[in-house]
């Protein structure tokens, strides 16, 4: 059974970051430029993008999962989105470097989502 609510959480993620990447593309293009971090808005918004369908993952593979480890593992991308692609998003814009710093956070909790999704999967046969 696909958990539903994970499943909407993954595209409303997925559907920011196309309205992420697009603004960025084209309202924040001379920003981007001045700050010198088109490309580190763009890896911000590819794994952004990467994990809202690691939702979607997580939703259809969730009847394996109990729901608490459904949600600590959702809540665990969610956090790595947050911290991550959030931290690059605001360098990008403000060019403040210590952002640079919180990304490697949001990573742990990426790396904690999939291998713990795996796991669980696992562990259910």
């Amino acid at each position: 059974m696909i958990s539903k609510l994970w499943f909407f959480i993954g595209c409303i993620v997925c559907a920011l970051a196309v309205c992420i990447g697009a603004f960025g593309a084209h309202g924040l293009k001379n920003l981007l430029a001045a700050n010198q971090r088109a490309d580190t808005f763009e890896t911000a918004v590819k794994y952004h993008f990467y994990h809202g369908f690691g939702i979607i993952v997580l939703s259809l593979v969730a009847h394996y999962l109990s729901q608490k480890n459904t949600t600590i593992l959702g809540t665990a991308f969610l956090v790595g989105i947050v911290l991550f692609s959030g931290s690059l998003y605001l360098l990008s814009l403000t060019n403040l470097r210590w952002l640079g710093a919180v990304a490697p956070l949001g990573g742990i909790a990426f790396i904690l989502a999939w291998v713990g999704m795996g796991y669980f999967v696992q562990k259910s046969f």
